[in-house]
C-alpha cells in the first residue's frame, strides 16, 4: 500500500462505510461511501490517492492531489497553529501538514509557497517541507537537450528564474529569453536549451527546432481566426507589439509566418497578416 501516491487497488469487499480495496499483497484500505459508486462492485479496480485522514487512520480517495509523495508543487497556507502550518492539496477534508521545522522564513495564511511531499519514516504519515536540498539536485542529471520537461518556478532573480525540473534538478530560465508572464509557483511544460560542463540546465519555455516552429505556425493560424481572420501585426511591427499580440518573439513570429506562407495559407504585409 503506497501511502501518498495515486494507485490502482481492486474492490475486495463492501461494507456499510464504503468499500474496502486491496493490493497485491492483500492490504486493504477504506475507500469512504461518498467515493462510492453503485455501479461499483467486488473485482472491479479503482484508481485512488491514499492517505491518513484527521485521526490517523488510513484511507483512500478519489480526489486527485496537487503533490503526490516524491514531487513538489506549490501549495496554500489555508491555517497555521503553534505546531506549524497546513496546506490545502486538493484533498477535501483533509489539510497537508507543513512542521515549523520543515519552513524557511516562516509562511503567512493565504501565501502559496514551493514544497516537497515526503512519507514520514516514522508515524508513517504523507508531511511537507521547504527545504529543498536534500531532494532537488543537479550531481547526476536525468534530462537531455531539447528533451520535453515539467517545471515549477522556485525563486525569482535579476536574471530569471529558477526553477525546479521534473522535480528533481534545478534549472534556470533567463528573462531576455521568457515571452509570457511567469510567477514564483507557476507550473508549466519547458525544454532543455542546454546542459554546461558544470551540470547547470538553462531552460526554455519555447520548442526548439523546427517543431518548435510549426507549432508555433499553428498558434498564429488559431490567433489570426480568432481575431476574424486579420492579424494586425506584421514584419515592420515592433517586437513589444508582437509580442503584446502573439505572446512570441519577433524572430519565432517571423518563423511561424514563413511557414503560413509557405503552405499559403496567409498573406502579409509590413503590418499585418490575413487569412487567405
Amino acid at each position: 500500500m503506497k501511502v501518498g501516491q495515486i494507485q490502482t487497488l481492486k474492490v475486495a469487499r463492501i461494507s456499510d462505510f464504503g468499500l474496502y480495496l486491496s493490493d497485491e499483497e492483500g492490504q486493504e484500505v477504506l475507500l469512504p461511501n461518498r467515493f462510492v459508486s453503485l455501479k461499483n462492485a467486488i473485482g472491479d479496480e479503482i484508481e485512488v490517492f491514499v492517505y491518513h485522514d484527521s485521526e490517523d487512520r488510513l484511507v483512500a480517495t478519489t480526489d486527485r492531489p496537487l503533490i503526490t509523495e516524491g514531487r513538489v508543487a506549490s501549495l496554500k497556507v489555508v491555517d497555521k497553529n503553534i505546531h506549524g502550518a497546513f496546506l490545502d492539496w486538493g484533498i477535501s477534508g483533509k489539510d497537508l501538514f507543513l512542521p515549523n521545522r520543515n519552513q524557511q522564513g516562516g509562511v503567512l495564511a493565504g501565501r502559496s509557497y514551493v514544497v516537497w511531499l515526503y512519507v514520514d519514516n516514522i508515524t508513517g504519515r504523507c508531511v511537507a517541507t521547504m527545504k529543498l536540498k536534500p531532494y532537488i539536485d543537479n550531481d547526476v542529471i536525468t534530462v537531455k537537450p531539447r528533451q520535453k520537461v515539467d517545471i515549477v518556478i522556485a525563486s525569482e532573480s535579476p536574471i530569471g528564474y529558477r526553477a525546479i525540473i521534473n522535480s528533481r534538478h534545478w534549472g534556470m530560465i533567463y528573462k531576455n529569453q521568457i515571452f509570457r508572464p511567469v510567477r514564483v509557483g507557476d507550473s508549466m511544460e519547458g525544454w532543455v536549451r542546454r546542459i554546461t560542463d558544470d551540470n547547470r540546465i538553462d531552460l526554455t519555455l519555447q520548442q526548439q527546432g523546427y517543431d518548435g516552429v510549426s507549432s508555433s505556425a499553428e498558434t498564429l493560424l488559431s490567433l489570426i481566426k480568432e481575431h476574424g481572420g486579420v492579424l494586425s501585426v506584421g514584419d515592420n511591427s515592433t517586437p513589444d507589439e508582437i509580442h503584446a499580440l502573439t505572446q512570441m518573439s519577433k524572430k519565432v513570429f517571423k518563423r511561424a509566418v514563413g511557414i503560413l506562407l509557405k503552405r499559403g495559407d496567409i498573406t502579409a504585409e509590413s503590418t499585418q497578416i490575413k487569412l487567405k
